[in-house]
């Protein structure tokens, strides 16, 4: 039996999240040693505070000293070997800790230890974000971090979902980081890796090849420029270089539009389920004067003229963030204001996002102030600037035609009856399954949502009803027709169910992986048959996302009843094509009479 000693010190003081990571390593340790039939004392550390303090003789009786978050050069143990290790690395393997303490493993200096990779790997810190934040998100985020622990690589993820970024990159992390993968298909703000090595992609190449990605980033990463950010556009290849690699992800317009469609969405859902609300609770008629001071009336303009009114600002602000970073938000959201006011609506918008986000862009580039007004670019000259450009272009040159364009759309849009609008509904539904999230998928979404703030409701209804299609198809076809799915699909079919009823097409990507010549042609032809359905019962949504949890809201589908009959059908008729095109796995053969 070996003697142990360790002293724990809280990465940061008198915070609860570190101190409580601490306490947990404290545990392990314990845990691991009396396992291994060893004896330990440990000593806790937060701030100038500290617990269960280690006797002297305990110190003088050691086979070895941890020092774990720091306390490596403590001059009680001069004399003895001390093995240093951060909290992480005891959360993560205290075995493995325990093992190097044991073998008298000196402690390395302390500035090389936070940057010193683990176990002959190397450290990569991540950020993954898509469009909606939901699925693709955290689908990316798993795919590096599988990859990374296969390739023996240490990966910390920060994900900029739905609900804002969560597992938050520390400042320490950062800077002990060999690689910084950003996989997002939105822009993401890189100043927080001046000086680092950062590689781009979108989110596909992480949820599909996750270790091909890190290979390639660790060879292809450039260093981050000060103070850049993600690529303007494929027209600016200085900054991407300085950005680091492309990868296989996609940048410029497609990527800049995604930006904006992922700010605008929670304006589109608060305004169309509060709506929805006002209309239930006060009648169709609750906006009128006459009904002022009633709920339904305040909920109808917290909806209509408070979250609807921002829908298209904010997405050609975003739009322009994304090219033209802080700068271009100011004049992307005065544009899409404009374009909202001359009814140019979600194509104007797209239009003045646009604008203001190359023009502001292209007046950084070549505006040149003596250094002590560089200051003055960010907040008084590009803002000004570009705002006068972009108004001015909406005003005079481009908002009327798309103004025109829209109006032109919209009437073609809500006087489609019979074969037109099953035509459209088909191919929406169509492009939804054909790469569940991907380029095609996100057009067609994105469109459907755009159309919300010119209230055209139809397409929006086929594009969900389509969406939600693949993952119930394939689930349905796991438990009607179970030979034609090995175990773990079949397990994988349950979590495609819950993932289907919440809209959350990439439930069907790993099936589609494995057959893809099979499967998406099956998916494809259920969507398309829901979306067709769906526009020919002239079912309207009036949210962009929520599934099958938002079908019971009052008003927030109209003919709700159809609408279920194309999600039925189109999820039957998509396990139909699953069991015709996908062959029945062969039975293992019979063992051999003796």
């Amino acid at each position: 039996m070996s003697k142990l000693v360790a002293v724990i010190t809280a990465e940061e003081a008198g915070t609860e999240r570190l101190g409580t990571r601490a306490v947990l390593a404290a545990e392990a340790l314990r845990k691991h040693a009396h396992d291994g039939g060893h004896a330990i004392a440990i000593e806790f550390h937060d701030g100038e505070t500290a617990r269960d303090v280690l006797a002297a003789t305990a110190i003088a009786d050691a086979d070895a000293v941890l020092a774990i978050g720091g306390s490596s050069g403590d001059p009680r143990f001069a004399g003895k070997t001390v093995t240093a290790a951060g909290v992480d690395d005891v959360l993560r393997d205290p075995a493995a800790v325990l093992t190097r303490a044991l073998a008298g493993q000196a402690a390395p200096a302390p500035a090389a230890a936070a940057a010193a990779p683990q176990a002959g790997g190397r450290r990569i810190v991540a950020i993954t974000s898509c469009p909606t934040g939901i699925a693709h998100t955290f689908m990316a985020a798993e795919g590096i971090l599988q990859a990374a622990k296969a390739l023996g690589h240490e990966a910390r993820v920060e994900t900029q979902g739905s609900v804002g970024a969560r597992d938050g990159l520390t400042a320490e992390e950062i800077r002990a980081a060999d690689l910084v993968i950003i996989a997002a298909d939105t822009q993401v703000d890189l100043s927080r890796f001046d000086g680092k090595r950062v590689y781009l992609s979108g989110t596909k190449p992480a949820i599909n090849d996750g270790q091909g990605l890190i290979n390639r980033a660790f060879a292809d990463a450039g260093v981050q420029g000060k103070g850049a950010a993600a690529p303007a556009d494929d027209a600016a290849p200085a900054a991407a270089k300085a950005a680091g690699g492309q990868g296989s992800g996609r940048t410029g317009p497609y990527r800049h539009l995604m930006t904006g469609v992922s700010f605008m969405l929670p304006f589109v859902t608060t305004g169309g389920l509060l709506i929805a609300i006002a209309f239930a609770l006060g009648g169709i008629y609750a906006y009128e004067d006459a009904n002022q001071g009633t709920l339904a009336y305040a909920l109808f303009q917290i909806g209509a003229k408070g979250a609807f009114a921002l829908m298209v600002p904010a997405l050609a602000g975003y739009i322009a963030y994304s090219v033209a970073d802080r700068p271009g938000i100011a004049p992307g959201m005065i544009g899409g204001m404009i374009a909202t006011q001359i009814g140019a609506g979600f194509l104007g918008g797209i239009v003045a996002g646009f604008i203001a986000g190359y023009g502001t862009a292209w007046l950084n580039r070549n505006i040149r102030l003596h250094k002590n007004l560089e200051g003055l670019k960010p907040v008084l000259i590009l803002p000004i600037l570009g705002s006068l450009l972009t108004g001015l272009l909406m005003l005079f040159v481009v908002g009327e035609p798309v103004a025109q364009l829209l109006a032109t759309l919209s009437d073609w849009l809500r006087n489609m009856q019979g074969g037109s609008a099953i035509l459209l509904g088909l191919i929406i539904g169509l492009m939804m399954a054909f790469d569940m999230g991907g380029p095609v998928n996100k057009a067609a979404y994105a469109f459907s949502t755009g159309l919300i703030a010119s209230e055209i409701y139809g397409p929006m209804a086929a594009a969900m009803a389509a969406g939600m299609t693949p993952p119930l198809g394939i689930a349905l076809a796991t438990k009607l027709f179970p030979g034609r799915f090995t175990g773990d699909e079949r397990e994988a079919g349950n979590a495609a169910a819950v993932l289907g009823l919440a809209f959350i097409s990439e439930g069907a990507i790993p099936f589609a992986a494995r057959d893809p010549f099979r499967v998406i042609p099956s998916l494809m032809v259920g969507s398309g048959l829901a979306g067709a359905i769906s526009m020919a019962v002239g079912a309207q949504l009036k949210v962009p996302h929520g599934g099958i949890f938002v079908l019971p809201i009052p008003n927030a589908v109209v003919s709700l009843g159809g609408y279920l009959v194309a999600l039925i059908a189109g999820t039957v008729v998509t396990a139909i094509m699953l069991r015709i095109l996908k062959k029945p796995l062969a039975k293992p053969a019979a063992p051999a009479a003796v």
